[in-house]
């Protein structure tokens, strides 16, 4: 799915209809009256481009913000609840802007404001799977009423994506609230009661599977970034990780390893980029194409959920600065001056440092800080030396910017429409990404006893982390330079490799966590990966009340407020309205989690 100029094949769903033109009427669909050619109904859709069409729809919604009905707890990144409610990250910003995140990152999951976050990540699953079930459906139809009219291969590569998707937005899903109702395209009444977690588990590889023997190895008529049996792979096996199924994905992942088409991006600044040559690499298993500048007129097809987490004014970018990282997150980049290793290895007192980590302060560091985070003094990516007056509230959100999903000055990504214009881009959203992956069969590794092939992994990862680092950004050129380049003056970038075996599985184990920690840091995974673990209690409390010589609740007074994080944390609370709204059906409809 190329992108022309900024616009991808997977396109937001006003700019597809439109793009349909004769099939979906946009033209004079305002000025025209009499001629209501914009109505979507089943004749219009009833064709080979309307079932296209539906599955470009179903793909839209992996990013389910203002363009198509949702908002901030609906981004693709899900830097809400994956992110603000880890160790990695505060809310941001001030207290007075979406107050209804505060009590999100408190662990005040009952307080007012929070239901409408967490229905905006409902609906915008559900929609997902609406949509997929809709393709489903209109594909058979449209097959059985114009026999001919796809190709053996179009069928069944249409009906993989559409049933990968509904896999992926059930796996979102079940990923928030556990016990949640499962919808295939034959079912008719939207009042179902929860499954269990467990069976939603197996119905999620169910999909996976059949999506697997559905989907081609490569991208269905050459469109990178749509979804082939590889991805279906690559996600069973974080399925079954997420699962508990560590022997199972042992094999699916080993599996893709050797025989798929991904791998780790030559060095770090090619990971998350505006730059259109790198998009799409070999690290990408699943991202939101995100487009800029594709005749959308207010930008929304770019990447509208992330738009609140830019640096604030004073920044190039103009707002607003949420989803700021955490002091304790900062602190877990310091390397050990000899070994490079994270320096929480050895050092019992990692976390005691409440300063500002400018670029005066020449401590030993991963250089995967400053692809993280912005600090003052060290170039942000080629936009110049990151500053405190981009900081809309130090002593709220403290003093460092998130970095990652933000596009390069030079990239050409940035969006030249909308409000904020400055905080749109085209940088795609990773959702599923190869060191991920290879991170998760890190673990299966382990947990079968293979530490070896576990260290591998965890050194391949840290050898690319030390490739290229931030440069100092005067040009295209310049963003990323080699770790030993002379032009470096803001940082000590120091990491090196687990050289000897690891002396036992547990401190196997605790290597790999770390080391995802250090990959995917504000990525909207850290939080789930702390669920699965088992050890979100015992660490999200030591974050909040002290942990390695810091607290967070004595640098961000806010977090004072925060609630213990106890058993009922395990899974977030299903919104009240859709209980509600449940009621009524053949089954008893919706109940709540455990707790809430």
């Amino acid at each position: 799915m190329t992108k022309g100029s900024r616009k991808p094949v997977l396109l937001g769903m006003a700019v597809m209809l439109c793009g349909v033109g004769t099939l979906y009427g946009c033209k004079d669909f305002l000025t025209d009256a009499a001629k209501p050619q914009g109505t979507l109904d089943a004749s219009t859709l009833s064709n080979k481009a309307g079932v296209e069409g539906t599955l470009i729809a179903a793909y839209r919604q992996l990013d389910y913000t203002n363009g198509v009905g949702g908002a901030w707890g609906s981004a693709a990144s899900n830097w809400i609840w994956g992110s603000v409610t880890s160790d990695d990250a505060y809310k941001g910003s001030e207290a007075s802007d979406q107050p209804a995140i505060d009590p999100i990152e408190q662990y005040q999951w009952s307080a007012p404001g929070v239901e409408g976050e967490l229905n905006d990540k409902w609906r915008a699953a559900y929609e997902g799977i609406v949509r997929s079930n809709a393709t489903i459906n209109l594909l058979k139809t449209v097959a059985a009423g114009s026999p001919g009219v796809f190709t053996t291969a179009d069928t069944k590569g249409i009906e993989g994506e559409a049933t990968f998707l509904r896999a992926h937005y059930h796996f979102e899903a079940w990923r928030m609230w556990g016990n949640i109702p499962y919808f295939r395209e034959t079912d008719t009444d939207f009042r179902k009661a929860n499954s269990t977690k467990d069976e939603v588990a197996k119905e999620i590889i169910k999909d996976l599977d059949a999506a697997i023997a559905l989907l081609p190895t490569t991208p269905r008529n050459g469109n990178v970034g749509r979804v082939t049996q590889w991805t279906a792979k690559a996600f069973k096996g974080r399925v079954q990780m997420y699962n508990g199924q560590f022997a199972e994905a042992l094999v699916t992942l080993r599996d893709v390893k050797a025989n798929g088409p991904y791998a780790l991006e030559v060095s770090y600044d090619r990971v998350w980029t505006g730059f259109q040559n790198y998009e799409n690499g070999r690290e990408t298993i699943l991202a939101y194409q995100a487009s800029a500048n594709d005749g959308e007129p207010n930008g929304n097809n770019a990447n509208f959920g992330e738009r609140l987490t830019f640096p604030h004014s004073g920044s190039p970018f103009g707002c607003c600065g949420f989803h700021q990282p955490s002091q304790n997150l900062v602190n877990f980049f310091a390397t050990d001056a000899t070994t490079g290793l994270p320096a929480s290895l050895t050092n019992a007192t990692w976390n005691a440092s409440n300063a500002n980590f400018t670029a005066a302060m020449q401590a030993p560091v991963d250089p995967r800080l400053d692809y993280t985070v912005g600090r003052d003094g060290v170039p942000y990516k080629d936009w110049g030396p990151h500053t405190s007056e981009w900081i809309r509230s130090p002593s709220y959100g403290g003093v460092y910017s998130n970095k990652k999903n933000v596009h390069e000055k030079s990239s050409g990504a940035e969006s030249t429409v909308g409000w904020n214009n400055q905080q749109l881009n085209s940088v795609n959203i990773h959702i599923f990404r190869y060191a991920d992956m290879l991170l998760l069969l890190a673990e299966a590794e382990v947990e079968a006893g293979s530490m070896e092939n576990a260290r591998q992994i965890v050194n391949d990862i840290r050898a690319r982390a030390a490739v290229r680092v931030q440069g100092p950004g005067k040009d295209r050129a310049t963003i990323a330079v080699p770790i030993d380049d002379p032009s470096i003056t803001w940082a000590k970038y120091k990491i090196g490799s687990y050289t000897a075996p690891f002396a036992s599985q547990s401190v196997a184990r605790q290597a790999v966590r770390d080391e995802r920690r250090l990959e995917l840091a504000m990525e909207g995974v850290r939080f789930f990966d702390l669920r699965r673990w088992g050890t979100a209690e015992t660490t999200l409390n030591a974050y909040l009340n002290g942990v390695a010589g810091g607290a967070e609740k004595t640098r961000r007074l806010q977090l004072g407020n925060s609630a213990a994080f106890s058993a009922r944390h395990a899974l977030y609370p299903i919104p009240a309205i859709q209980i509600e709204l449940s009621k009524g059906g053949a089954s008893s409809g919706l109940k709540q989690n455990n707790g809430w």
